[in-house]
């Protein structure tokens, strides 16, 4: 009597686990990608636990003799207050991402569903939505911010809401570009023939499509907003002093260079620097890890 054997098909692995083997793979694939990702990664453990870690409190004046130079208890050297800059960097790590982050994803959402619909659908609201992109990117987007902040008021959310609201057009090309041309491809009318409904095919179809060179522009768009909120604090029109922001602390530092207190601007400066460093960097990498194309 003979036994019959069963053969097993070997099991997929979950979409969680494929996905973090793909991610490995295109850190290991790209070696600067990893370097923007371990960057990241400091610069969102700063954002988080920063004002804990900061060895003195970043308001205080006089912790140190006013404008020291770089010493081993004041690694960064004080500023004309006497306050520790290595503090205030720390801390201003929470404020600037919060700025950035909030008015990208805004962005973002916003944006590209505004894009996918004009893209998709065409007519009218193709062309109210494009004429209106065209209206806001005639301004220069600075100077665009500025207005924005300067008849709202320099609060946190408004500085938000103006970094938002210039950056809306890039995500409303983008996704109508990646729409449009994908809105007669095979596989959607293969949904269409299938009793799909305009939503899923834009939700489920479409959109997830639009996603690769949209991570892109989020990657761009983050050090771009925080150049933003940092030029805005620099000129008077952003984060209120006293608070700890970057740009606050180069424009304090500024009058000092000459008189050769170099450190008051430098420190910020080159924080602010690496972390726009950071995310241009990043944009290759989360559009290897985004787009489906690249899935191994």
């Amino acid at each position: 009597m003979s036994v019959a054997t069963l053969s097993v098909a070997p099991s997929k692995p979950s979409s969680s686990k494929s996905f973090w083997l793909h991610a490995r793979y295109v850190l290991a694939d790209n070696p600067f990608t990893l370097v923007a990702a371990v960057l990241f990664l400091l610069f969102v453990l700063m954002a988080c636990i920063g004002p804990w870690m900061a060895p003195y409190d970043p308001l205080a004046s006089n912790v140190g003799p006013s404008l020291q130079a770089p010493t081993a208890k004041h690694w960064f050297g004080t500023d004309a207050l006497g306050r520790d800059i290595l503090s205030r960097v720390m801390v201003a790590t929470r404020i600037d991402f919060i700025i950035a982050l909030s008015a990208v994803l805004s962005s973002f959402a916003i944006g590209g569903l505004l894009g996918a619909l004009a893209g998709y659908f065409g007519g009218w609201m193709d062309r109210g939505i494009m004429r209106t992109c065209d209206m806001v990117m005639s301004f220069p987007l600075f100077v665009l911010a500025m207005g924005i902040v300067a008849a709202l008021g320099n609060t946190v959310f408004n500085i938000i809401l103006a970094t938002a609201l210039v950056n809306l057009p890039f995500y409303i090309r983008v996704a109508r570009t990646e729409v449009n041309v994908r809105r007669e491809a095979g596989f959607i009318e293969a949904a269409r023939l299938a009793g799909n409904g305009d939503a899923r095919i834009l939700f489920c179809h479409l959109i997830p499509n639009a996603l690769p060179p949209m991570m892109v522009q989020i990657s761009l768009n983050m050090g771009w907003a925080i150049l933003n909120a940092a030029g805005l604090s620099f000129i008077g029109l952003g984060v209120s002093p006293p608070a700890a922001e970057w740009g606050i602390m180069v424009a304090e530092g500024a009058t000092y260079i000459i008189s050769g207190e170099w450190w008051v601007a430098l420190f910020p400066g080159l924080v602010l620097m690496l972390a726009v460093f950071t995310f241009n960097l990043l944009g290759d990498g989360l559009r290897d890890l985004i787009d489906p194309r690249k899935r191994t």
